[in-house]
């Protein structure tokens, strides 16, 4: 066959077939090249041909880089590594590196190939089984050619001597048991001249000390002084053209070595004491000038901090890092503050002195750098330098990206939380963020400042006439806002008659009415903020009480929302309304000063609820397959199966729906000021009943949640409330002396009892509607433990409704002494036909142990 007359037989060359692929306007016809190529290698293959074997290998290599098959032309690879000369055995050693890998089983035939080629007289044949063994090498092939590659780091060629070095590195990851056969000739061969040669052994004998504990303590021995010897040559080596690099010779090998020293020199006194001169030397002579000469000095400081190194060396290393942060180059300042909040661990006063440097890294227009000074800040401040180091991140604040500054808000209200011992340079500095920046503060942190304010009866004057103020000056921060409504609400006429004035304040001339326009205008400006809103509503229903002359206004302010979309805001302007309207001779009584808040006991359920957040983070996988979800008070929220299939109740064939209501509020402040509420314009929910204030305050019971659609229009007054509208909730006027549990004519039955627990169940039912009944449940503790991760869970048969509302308490105290009560919620939807009924299960723990009781539950009174 004429080979000119076919432009893709197996004798075309392979720059004629990449002009024919590259010429390709389209992938179609790319592959149709490829295609007949291919055909065309496979019938070559077919017919054994040896002439054109290296050139059809050199194809196959250049169509697998481009993502096609060529599994067909491996047997290829290794015809021509047993071919004789040393071109066919470099397009085969190359071929095999590129279409083979460890895990393919034709590499086992290639073994005895590898092997000859180590041992043949040819150091540039020699060197291509070197590289192929060092790239594909398989645990199989390291145990049978390791001892080839050993006795070839003791051959006289540098070149050779390299490449076993690197090889031999391959050889110990796949198979770590052989690193004590390379031990010897690695630290021996620390005494080569050849850069090449040291570079590679070096990295060796680090890949030994990962491999091997006895490598490790060998070449502590044996090792250090010649890595001594070749740091101290190579730094006063003079000008080597061969090696240089912007002046500096071999920073390579700099770096290679000194890892060396600090993996050596970790952990072993010994070891660091024979390196710390010449790191001293490395650190003190190095230029910073250029870039090789810093990434010398980083890893010799990285190398200083890893080591038992003096505390003089360590100093130095940290003004090395200080100097870095001077430079121009974002990536240096950055990998010095990276190594400076590692430095924090071991020497903090020398990270200290470079404080203002770090300051000015906060200010940095990289992003990056600002959020590792900012880190690196926090962990800077103690009991000496709070105050100054919050005034500059302070300061900053005003001036800082949007994008920065809920970061830098946080820490410095974490700052001053944790930090300040003076209540009043605690207000001062939350006030200044609140004003500042008080968009981006969380909900637990000015809680944790109502929570100071309501105990530091000294400083309560000075804070609602700073927060007035501040509100003046700045209302558009919602932190802020919220604060300062709670306070003129509570000290409003601590803010009329400046009482408790200190001596750093001027007074301030506010009237009555004033404090009035404040919360109008807040209510007002946060239309679409529920919480804000209904803070308000609070605070304005209290100044009604504190300031007699503006009752009416305030009425007249809280009535506009009686037709509210929102139901729970609704709801509270009903409520308002009618305690300023009807109940005057108890206004006062009922609207005096919330009681002080228990600051220590509001720190640990903050912890408590932290951790609680981060658990059911973790266990929300756990939870999709069907855990229960354990949440604050001992309330359970079930999984998705129904928890009837769990207990075995599947008797009827009616659907079960047992339903828990929404979790109330995690910590006692939002319930008393009755924060955490649903908007029901937006998720189309019934708002929590745990919320109002008044049910909140007086402890009398709660709200019936109504699963239909709120019908608001049709409320126009407290009078058609009161008649039940559809589908809005009953509001019952407590301060008359109506009950809304009427009924309390069903006896009390025990339900469980065994030689561990008790319960008692109460009944009570709302008038009117007898298919619904209240369960109070009372759980007892008999033995003399303890009981703790108390919970109860309840299933029904399908005709019946359950909810259960959270438990008073997760531990049920020893002997009696107290008891944990939990209500639930029953509706039989075939009330007069078929009685109650309900299995339960118990868990809780004693000393620890794990426990579970579980009975069933028919002896309910009749007629419910």
């Amino acid at each position: 066959m004429d080979l000119s007359l076919n432009p893709f037989s197996s004798g075309t060359r392979l720059r004629d077939m990449i002009r024919a692929i590259r010429a390709s306007k389209t992938a179609a016809e790319e592959r149709a090249v490829v295609r007949r190529e291919c055909a065309a290698i496979r019938a070559a293959i077919s017919e054994n041909d040896q002439d054109y074997r290296h050139r059809n290998m050199a194809k196959l290599m250049f169509i697998h880089m481009l993502g096609y098959p060529t599994h067909f032309g491996q047997m290829e690879c290794l015809k021509l590594i047993a071919a004789s000369g040393f071109p066919e055995k470099r397009i085969g050693y190359l071929g095999l590196t590129l279409l083979l890998d460890e895990r393919q089983e034709v590499l086992m035939l290639v073994t005895n190939s590898l092997k000859q080629d180590l041992n043949h007289s040819n150091q540039f044949i020699v060197g291509l089984a070197l590289c192929a063994l060092g790239n594909i090498c398989s645990a199989e092939m390291a145990r049978d050619l390791a001892p080839e590659v050993e006795r070839l780091l003791q051959t006289r060629d540098a070149n050779t001597k390299k490449k076993a070095a690197l090889c031999s590195i391959r050889i110990v990851r796949k198979v770590p048991d052989l690193a004590e056969n390379f031990m010897g000739s690695a630290a021996s061969l620390l005494k080569e001249k050849h850069h090449g040669v040291l570079i590679s052994v070096v990295q060796l004998c680090t890949e030994l000390c990962k491999a091997s504990r006895e490598a490790l303590e060998y070449l502590r021995k044996h090792s250090v002084e010649g890595l001594v010897r070749i740091l101290r040559d190579v730094s006063n080596s003079s000008y080597a053209p061969e090696y240089d690099i912007a002046g500096i010779t071999d920073p390579f090998l700099h770096i290679r070595v000194l890892r060396l020293m600090r993996t050596l020199g970790q952990g072993d006194a010994d070891c660091s004491e024979h390196v710390n001169d010449i790191l001293a030397q490395v650190a003190t002579k190095t230029e910073s000038n250029k870039n090789a000469g810093n990434a010398i000095l980083y890893e010799c400081v990285e190398t200083i901090m890893g080591i038992e190194a003096t505390s003089g060396l360590r100093v130095l290393a940290i003004n090395i890092l200080g100097r870095f942060l001077s430079n121009r180059d974002n990536n240096i300042r950055y990998v010095a503050l990276n190594m400076l909040m590692k430095a924090m661990a071991v020497d903090t006063l020398a990270v200290q002195r470079h404080r203002v440097t770090i300051l000015e890294c906060v200010k940095d227009a990289d992003v990056s750098i600002r959020k590792r000074a900012l880190e690196l800040v926090y962990l800077l401040v103690n009991d000496t330098n709070v105050k100054p180091l919050t005034k500059e991140l302070v300061d900053y604040l005003q001036v800082s990206d949007d994008d920065f500054k809920e970061d830098l808000t946080a820490k410095i209200c974490s700052i001053v939380e944790k930090f300040s011992q003076d209540k009043l340079w605690y207000l001062d500095q939350m006030f200044k963020v609140l004003t500042l920046t008080g968009n981006f503060v969380k909900d637990d942190v000015w809680h944790s400042l109502i929570v100071l304010i309501s105990n530091a009866s000294e400083l309560q004057g000075y804070s609602v006439r700073s927060l007035y103020k501040a509100l003046q000056a700045c209302g558009t921060q919602e932190s802020l806002v919220r604060v300062a409504v709670w306070c003129i609400g509570e000290y409003g006429e601590m803010l009329v008659n400046n009482i408790s004035m200190l001596d750093v304040e001027e007074p301030i001339t506010v009237t009555e009415s004033d404090a009035v326009d404040a919360l109008e205008l807040a209510l007002k400006r946060y239309s679409v903020d529920v919480t804000t809103r209904a803070m308000c509503l609070v605070a304005l229903l209290k100044l009604s009480s504190r300031f007699p002359p503006t009752s009416k206004r305030i009425q007249v302010i809280v009535a506009q929302n009686k037709g509210n979309t929102v139901l729970e805001l609704q709801q509270r302007s009903i409520e308002f309304n009618s305690i300023i309207q009807r109940h005057q001779s108890i206004k006062s009584s009922l609207l005096e000063r919330m009681p002080v808040l228990d600051e220590a006991n509001y720190l640990l359920k903050r912890a408590a609820s932290s951790q609680a957040t981060v658990s059911l983070t973790k266990s929300a996988p756990s939870a999709a397959s069907g855990g229960s979800l354990k949440v604050p008070n001992g309330a359970v929220k079930p999984p998705p199966a129904p928890l009837a299939d769990l207990l075995d109740l599947s008797s009827d064939d009616a659907p079960v729906t047992t339903s828990a209501p929404s979790t109330a509020p995690n910590d006692f402040l939002q319930d008393l000021l009755g924060i955490g509420l649903i908007d029901t314009s937006t998720a189309g929910g019934a708002p929590s009943a745990s919320t109002d204030i008044l049910m909140d305050l007086l402890s009398i019971g709660s709200y019936p949640v109504q699963n239909g659609p709120p019908a608001t229009s049709n409320i126009t007054s407290p009078d058609q409330v009161t008649k039940h509208a559809p589908g809005t909730p009953q509001v019952i006027d407590l301060l008359d002396g109506l009950s809304a549990n009427v009924n309390a004519a069903y006896p009390s039955i025990t339900a469980f009892q065994s030689a561990t627990l008790k319960i008692t169940f109460n009944f009570k039912k709302q008038p009117g509607k007898p298919q619904e009944t209240t369960v109070h449940a009372s759980f007892t503790n008999l033995t003399s433990a303890t009981l703790t991760n108390f919970m109860f869970q309840a299933a029904v048969p399908k005709f019946i409704q359950l909810r259960l509302d959270p438990a008073s308490s997760s531990t049920l105290p020893a002997s009696g002494n107290g008891s944990v009560t939990q209500s639930l919620s029953v509706t039989n939807n075939q009330h007069g036909q078929k009685p109650l009924a309900m299995r339960i299960r118990i868990s809780y723990k004693v000393n620890g142990e794990d426990r579970l009781e579980q009975g069933q539950i028919s002896n309910f009174p009749a007629g419910l």
